[in-house]
């Protein structure tokens, strides 16, 4: 009998080692693209990613007696007459690549539209052992726009989910004239969890953020069947991912093993509890433009309890609730709608 549990175990072991080791997927082609449209800074030793940069193209001109030369200009792009900059912050545990259906129109009305992916996300680095925090996303956005050279430039913030808190951050250090501060022309928020008594994590979630001990084990045993059961409980029943939409989400999360640092970034739970009083005083307090975009389906910020203390809480900013089947992911779940509001809200002021 010990001889059989024996054989056993030495076949399960290596197959075990080998499946918790079975590399990420490869790109899609759709995912290619925008990996390629984006280029790279660095912050505080990391390699960061974003897109927005206008690049340069080679343009061949030739003179009347047919001598030609090539010229590098900076691709122009957005509105004409438009000087508006537009930042997207992503939410949790995706990418900018959420933005993806909604970034060609954004391009299009606003003259630079900027999507990164934070520390830890998408095709950022992912340093491990790492300690995440909103601070440090935040200062990696003021980077960013250093780096660009927008320093002097008043910026509209696009936020979701993670991003939200991200940009709470930045908006303390604007009203507060921090160093470094972005100047902030607006701020667009979309279900994120801003205050903690109406935020409802996600069960994995809970446990990877509370156990030191469980969490490598279980973020080594997520898989892409688990991955797409939890983000497809956050969708609306009628507005689902597809295969391939899901697949996306997975390899940009398995990207550089991102999976491995799960539970260092779900600090952020914690952090948006013990910073409430800076974040949500930040939010109150303000006097730049603000509006919410909301899926009322959201089971992570569920509707009315979310809304109605928003709306409680924040009585300068206005309020576009969409259609009732739309859930945590509007951009994603219903663009049209999204960028709908979102063009009324800037039109507005």
């Amino acid at each position: 009998m010990r001889e059989w549990w024996l054989h056993v175990g030495l076949i399960c072991v290596p197959l075990v080692a080998v499946y918790l080791h079975i590399p990420p997927p490869q790109l899609s082609p759709a995912l290619q693209k925008w990996h390629n449209a984006g280029q790279v800074f660095h912050f505080r030793g990391s390699r960061i990613f974003y897109r927005g940069n206008p690049a340069l193209v080679n343009t061949r001109v030739c003179h009347p007696r047919r001598v030609c030369f090539t010229l590098s200009l900076l691709e122009s792009y957005g509105a004409l007459g438009s000087s508006d900059v537009v930042i997207l912050l992503h939410g949790f545990p995706t990418s900018s690549y959420d933005w993806n259906k909604i970034w060609d129109p954004l391009a299009q009305r606003f003259h630079r539209v900027i999507a990164l992916d934070f520390l830890g996300f998408g095709f950022s680095d992912k340093p491990r052992p790492h300690r995440y925090s909103i601070f440090e996303q935040a200062s990696l956005v003021e980077a960013l726009v250093a780096h660009l050279g927008l320093g002097n430039q008043r910026v509209n913030l696009v936020s979701h989910d993670y991003g939200d808190t991200v940009a709470l951050e930045l908006l303390y250090r604007s009203d507060h004239n921090r160093t470094g501060h972005l100047t902030l022309n607006s701020l667009c928020l979309s279900n994120g969890g801003l205050f903690p008594e109406t935020h409802h994590p996600r069960l994995l979630q809970r446990i990877l953020k509370d156990s030191s001990f469980l969490a490598p084990v279980l973020m080594r045993l997520t898989n892409f069947m688990i991955f797409q059961r939890g983000i497809g409980e956050v969708f609306g029943p009628y507005t689902q991912p597809t295969d391939a939409e899901f697949w996306d989400m997975w390899t940009g999360l398995r990207y550089n093993d991102g999976n491995l640092v799960l539970d260092s970034i779900l600090q952020y739970i914690n952090q948006r509890l013990k910073h409430r009083d800076r974040w949500v005083g930040a939010l109150t307090s303000t006097f730049i433009p603000l509006h919410m975009i909301y899926g009322p389906l959201d089971p992570v910020n569920p509707h009315p309890q979310f809304i109605r203390l928003y709306q409680r809480q924040v009585q300068r900013s206005t309020v576009t609730v969409l259609d009732e089947h739309i859930s945590h992911y509007p951009q994603l779940e219903d663009p049209t709608g999204f960028l709908n509001a979102y063009f009324n809200f800037i039109h507005s002021f």
